[in-house]
């Protein structure tokens, strides 16, 4: 993925500003599980989609402030991107998935207690997610409304998966404690 895209796929939800695109793209937003970047990365990116003609300025604030919308170009851009790419293995660093590749380094007494957090922490964010996602459980929007609580699940199920194999593998290291005795 990329910053562009990710800037007009939140801007084809609703027109924001720099300050709000950052707000979304930050640790409380999408940031969080998706795709995060600053406002140093962001108000060059609107630059350039503006120049382009991907976005455009609709409303002129205090102190600069600027409101974009996505632009019938930007729309086949965003599309074109969502569609018809090539699906690619993304590019991550991810700490979390790093401690999993290097699970067997540990023990099996500090692997079950890596474990037990990496579920206390997935049953946590997933308990979150469901929150969220409350008001519209059992109906998915059509449109725009609808692209976060599609993302929640995935979280949710996601959160559901990682704490399910967690379980998986502390059995796998009780098992070998079990078997050394």
């Amino acid at each position: 993925m990329s910053l562009p895209h990710a800037l007009l796929g939140l801007l084809a939800i609703e027109s924001r500003s720099g300050y709000d695109l950052t707000e979304a793209l930050g640790a409380d937003g999408i940031g969080k599980h998706a795709w995060t970047a600053g406002h140093t990365s962001i108000y060059p990116e609107l630059n350039r989609l503006d120049a382009m003609g991907s976005v455009e300025v609709i409303e002129r604030g205090a102190r600069g402030r600027r409101t974009y919308a996505i632009t019938d170009a930007g729309r086949d851009e965003l599309r074109t991107w969502l569609v018809d790419a090539p699906i690619r293995p993304a590019v991550v660093r991810n700490e979390n998935v790093l401690r999993l590749f290097l699970l067997s380094a540990l023990g099996p007494e500090d692997a079950i207690v890596l474990l037990t957090r990496i579920i206390e922490h997935a049953e946590t964010e997933a308990a979150a997610l469901r929150r969220a996602r409350q008001p519209h459980r059992d109906q998915i929007p059509d449109g725009p409304s609808g692209f976060g609580q599609l993302a929640a699940e995935y979280g949710i199920r996601t959160d559901d998966a990682l704490a399910d194999w967690a379980h998986w593998a502390i059995e796998h290291f009780r098992s070998s404690i079990d078997g050394g005795k």
